[in-house]
């Protein structure tokens, strides 16, 4: 039986995954850093998929000193592994407070490479395995509005392609999720425009559907590749300009 572990299962998206992976037969590894939600979701997941073997570990990314005590109280190697914890933060408290500004990067890009990488260590030394990492169109230009999450998700978008490369070889798949607008819990309150906005089980299952594929890069929805190409076109002098 495969195993997928989801780091961040009791965001929107992670349970919409967790659901996914479970009902195509996948045993399910929850970690979050809420201990009360993450209990939650592991007995209903259990009762909706009673096939499965699901089990939870609390998990604060930004605890990097348990990170390798984590990994090695697995009672066994998951056969793949998702990174869907996030944290959108206050750009205009980011600006003022450095803390707010270390939790955005520490949550979006460091803790998780902190993990991915114990991962990745495993993945190789056994020759296969997969990873996502969620990223964000955010981190394709830098906008005023949202710099310090885009600036931690454009590092994580170089990270994943350059552990993509690292691991080709070794027959370990790397899919790097670059989402534009996602109806969830950190959006909400968002005049998000609904022709470019996915609800957390449509980004779910174009994620299966591309990890089962064995593809590299996914935009959810598609049209924001478009998008985000027209973007990083538009010249510097001009887009500093700008309010997008």
């Amino acid at each position: 039986m495969s195993e997928v572990l989801i780091i961040g299962a009791t965001s929107d998206v992670g349970r919409a995954l967790a659901r996914r992976y479970a009902k195509a037969g996948y045993d399910v590894v929850l970690t979050a850093r809420d201990e009360t939600k993450l209990k939650a979701e592991a007995e209903d997941l259990s009762l909706r998929f009673g096939s499965i073997r699901v089990t939870s570990y609390p998990l604060d990314v930004r605890a990097f000193e348990t990170h390798q005590d984590f990994v090695e109280s697995l009672d066994r190697m998951p056969d793949g592994v998702i990174a869907v914890a996030g944290y959108l933060g206050d750009q205009q408290k980011a600006q003022r407070e450095f803390e707010e500004t270390k939790a955005i990067i520490e949550t979006n890009y460091t803790g998780i490479v902190s993990l991915l990488e114990k991962f990745a260590d495993r993945f190789a030394k056994r020759r296969s395995g997969f990873i996502v990492g969620i990223s964000s169109v955010a981190g394709e230009r830098g906008r005023k509005s949202n710099y310090i999450y885009g600036s931690a998700k454009a590092g994580f978008t170089t990270y994943l392609s350059g552990l993509r490369n690292r691991l080709h070889d070794l027959n370990i798949q790397v899919l790097s999720v670059i989402p534009g607008f996602i109806a969830t819990k950190m959006t909400a309150g968002m005049d998000l425009p609904p022709q470019l906005t996915a609800q957390p089980e449509e980004v779910a299952e174009a994620i299966f559907r591309a990890q089962q594929k064995g593809r590299d890069i996914l935009y959810t929805k598609s049209i924001w590749r478009v998008i985000m190409a027209v973007i990083r076109a538009i010249p510097e002098w001009q887009f500093k300009k700008m309010s997008i």
